[in-house]
């Protein structure tokens, strides 16, 4: 059973996190917010991709759900953090920050 403090422990573990508010929740990032922790500390908001987010809600139903709405479209997904193991909870959030890493630009 994860809590929210296991996942800010975890996310700062994590290269070039940072944590900063955004709106009524505690968000983290690096090149871009990957996760956001919910005031109560009992969910949370992850950006994965449309795909991953697909199978992480038929593979763990209990613990993710589409956010409903555009932004769920776009793979942002709630999890409910009791629903998840540590190594869980660890696994999803190296999913979310491996987005969030800066692009290169083009030359």
């Amino acid at each position: 059973m994860a809590t929210g403090d296991d996942l800010r422990r975890l996310a700062l573990a994590l290269p070039g996190v940072e944590e900063q508010p955004h709106m009524d929740r505690a968000a983290f990032r690096v090149a871009r917010i990957f996760v956001t922790l919910g005031p109560d500390g009992k969910s949370a908001n992850f950006k994965f991709t449309p795909e991953e987010q697909e199978l992480k809600c038929v593979v763990a139903a209990d613990a993710f759900a589409a956010i409903p709405n555009g932004w769920g479209r776009q793979g942002w997904t709630q999890a409910t953090l009791a629903n998840l193991t540590e190594p869980e909870l660890e696994a999803a959030l190296r999913m979310a920050w491996a987005h969030a890493q800066p692009t290169r630009r083009k030359r």
